[in-house]
């Protein structure tokens, strides 16, 4: 593991939730090799700057910047001033901004380069956000919330629209496949929403086209994300299972279950989509084999559930 020399970890894998901390492991190990206190309230969402350095954890009123490559124990960036909870967080890929969701009916963009923390862009919804996923080009935002709606916000014009798959069904997740082809959302009720994407690319705004619904899961669906090569797609489940759907006709390919496991909250795919990390309310996060269901890693140390992970390990 890297130390406090500035060198990046080809591999970072850390996970939270409600017991207060942030815990970083080795992933082919299983072993925590360093935990960071945050005192003030639980993890709701981690994820992981472009270039490695920093991880963004969202609680309750604030975001949290902490170092990766050192022993820092404090967070070097502190975001406040926000309302409720935040939901979502995630980066712009060159780490230009940052953009999060959250419980005051709203999604923001806060420019990393600024030494000012106040965020400069928020969009205004009429229900607490839930999920917020860029697409890959960067340009759009797409922020699910808690009546059923989906808006489609659009940074360059500003302009939005929304649309509703199923009223009155609160969008947990929504995820966009890397190449920008399909986009998934799943909600409360279970059901997996899958649509074809088209344009997107310079001046046209994204078009969305109903491609298919999936009655995922009996319980509460919780996550749904794309794998890196765009050819499957995670759903996580209140049911205690993840299921993992073949793109190619959105078929069921594995079901992920474990007997201890409960409510799975989170998931993130390796770089070469064979392995799925999932965080779970029976305190565990596991790593998993795609293609046989197996468990080949388990990472036990929290004392409570873990609603959140963020694993990168690309190269570079």
């Amino acid at each position: 593991m890297s130390g406090s020399n500035g060198a990046v970890d080809p591999v970072v894998l850390a996970t939270a939730g409600y017991d207060h901390t942030i815990r970083f492991w080795q992933a082919h190990s299983g072993i925590c090799h360093r935990t960071v206190q945050h005192p003030d309230s639980q993890v709701n969402a981690l994820d992981i700057t472009p270039d490695k350095q920093l991880i963004a954890a969202a609680g309750y009123q604030h975001i949290r910047m902490y170092d990766i490559n050192s022993n820092n124990a404090n967070p070097v960036i502190n975001y406040d001033g926000i309302s409720k909870n935040v939901t979502a967080v995630g980066f712009h890929e060159d780490g230009k901004w940052m953009f999060t969701g959250g419980e005051d009916n709203s999604a923001r963009i806060w420019d990393l380069r600024s030494r000012n923390l106040q965020c400069q862009r928020i969009f205004q919804v009429n229900a607490p956000v839930n999920c917020v996923c860029l697409h890959p080009n960067q340009g759009e935002l797409f922020v699910g919330d808690q009546s059923g709606a989906i808006h489609i916000w659009d940074l360059k014009t500003d302009h939005n629209e929304q649309l509703i798959p199923e009223p009155d069904a609160a969008v947990q997740s929504i995820s966009i496949d890397p190449e920008g082809t399909y986009m998934a959302a799943v909600n409360n009720k279970g059901n997996c929403y899958v649509w074809t994407l088209t344009g997107g690319r310079g001046e046209d705004a994204t078009q969305l086209h109903p491609k298919t619904k999936i009655p995922a899961h009996k319980r509460y669906a919780l996550k749904c994300l794309f794998s890196p090569d765009s050819t499957l797609l995670a759903t996580t489940s209140a049911d205690t299972t993840v299921r993992i759907w073949k793109t190619a006709d959105f078929l069921l390919m594995t079901e992920l279950k474990e007997s201890t496991q409960r409510w799975v909250w989170d998931c993130a795919f390796s770089g070469d989509s064979q392995y799925i990390i999932t965080a779970s309310s029976d305190n565990m996060a596991r790593l998993w084999s795609v293609d046989t269901g197996e468990v080949k890693r388990e990472y036990s140390a929290h004392q409570k559930a873990v609603v959140c992970l963020a694993f990168r390990d690309d190269v570079g």
